[in-house]
């Protein structure tokens, strides 16, 4: 169980990214932060994707909560093929 733990911790901790990147785009200047531009350049490849074929609406962009949902639909795809294949 320790190689499926992981992989779903790392999900988890990108997940967590994703949401704190979101939660950025509130809050005047944050991106512009250290920590800011740090989750940037983590979430920024990822959510590239999605901005590519998804417009915002409204000006508003739902990437990120589509984003989460892919995200989650891989780590349960990936954990399903390594629990078949280790057990």
């Amino acid at each position: 169980m320790g190689l499926l733990s992981l992989v779903s911790n790392l999900f988890q901790a990108y997940t967590l990214v994703l949401v704190v990147y979101a939660l950025l785009s509130w809050l005047p200047g944050a991106r512009e932060s250290a920590l800011g531009q740090f989750v940037v350049k983590l979430a920024r490849p990822y959510l590239d994707i999605f901005d590519r074929f998804i417009p915002p609406l409204g000006g508003i962009s739902f990437n990120v909560i589509i984003a989460i949902f892919v995200l989650r639909f891989i780590r349960d795809g990936l954990i399903w093929i390594l629990a078949a294949i280790l057990f």
